[in-house]
């Protein structure tokens, strides 16, 4: 076993160096990198290149998403949302966040029976102040939320919002929100740096921002395999299941190209955010980033 693993290690290490040659990792804080996937594409193009890719996976998103991870995404999300702490009468955002994935998990926690329980003032109308808008750039992604939304008997609720916007010019007045997340989102942004002045800009003082991202795996042979996985499982899955390998490719290209955990995280404080931390799960398959606006 021990010898198979490194002849697995050994080919993965030579297939990385081919992958170091095709792009030059993030070096600065305040990176304006066009990159799109490992191609380095004109600035102006690429949230084109991003929009494609996501009208063209819109209808699988959410099982593509179980078949990569396994399931584990419902968990990561879970995690991210025991992390916020919702509560009724909350005004919240989530951004590129389409399919409602995430929106819904703050719905349900708001709206259960144990959490309303533990509240003082058990008032409807307290409920039904919660506002929690679901903001994507791309209109394929909110149908299919808003579809969701009415399979899960949420097609009616005020407090779901659905805006098509920009996460790097948001349309919403400054201090106007408890919380901010973003979930597989901020690695397809075009400038992290605007998204992450605009999620402070949005922010009202003691609010919360929250990033679940795929992220760095360090761990050598844990690292070996993940990348072999990426690279030849993840992208021949999505061609079998959506008939579009190239969108699959530009996933794990793409989180190559993101920030490490320590250089985001950095990112974070410098858009003003403090007590910024981040958590790796699953070794740094994904990581939960987190930053409160004082």
């Amino acid at each position: 076993m021990a010898t198979a693993l490194r002849s697995i290690a050994r080919g993965v290490r030579s297939k990385n160096s081919l992958f170091s040659s095709m792009y030059t990792p993030v070096s600065t804080l305040h990176s304006h990198a066009t990159s799109f996937g490992f191609k380095e594409v004109p600035e102006e193009e690429k949230s084109k290149l991003v929009g494609n890719v996501f009208s063209s996976v819109a209808s699988n998103y959410d099982l593509m998403n179980d078949l990569m991870s396994g399931g584990l995404h419902r968990l990561w999300k879970d995690q991210l949302i025991s992390k916020l702490n919702p509560f009724p009468g909350m005004k919240h955002l989530d951004v590129a966040g389409g399919t409602g994935d995430v929106a819904f998990r703050i719905l349900e926690t708001i709206k259960s029976v144990k959490r309303r329980a533990l509240q003082d003032i058990l008032d409807d109308n307290v409920i039904e102040e919660t506002q929690i808008y679901v903001c994507d750039i791309n209109p394929n992604m909110l149908n299919v939320g808003k579809k969701r939304a009415q399979e899960r008997g949420f097609g009616e609720d005020k407090s779901l919002i659905w805006v098509e916007g920009d996460a790097e010019a948001l349309k919403f007045e400054n201090s106007s929100m408890d919380g901010y997340t973003i979930a597989f989102g901020i690695r397809n942004v075009t400038h992290i740096e605007k998204v992450l002045a605009e999620a402070y800009r949005v922010l009202k003082p003691g609010g919360r921002f929250l990033c679940l991202e795929l992220s760095h795996v360090d761990a050598p042979i844990f690292k070996d395999l993940y990348d072999l996985y990426s690279f030849s499982v993840i992208p021949a899955v999505g061609e079998m299941v959506t008939g579009d390998r190239d969108s699959y490719q530009y996933l794990v290209e793409s989180i190559r190209r993101f920030p490490p955990q320590e250089k985001f995280a950095a990112m974070i404080a410098e858009a003003g955010f403090q007590n910024v931390g981040y958590e790796n799960l699953v070794g740094g398959v994904v990581a939960i980033h987190s930053g409160f606006k004082f």
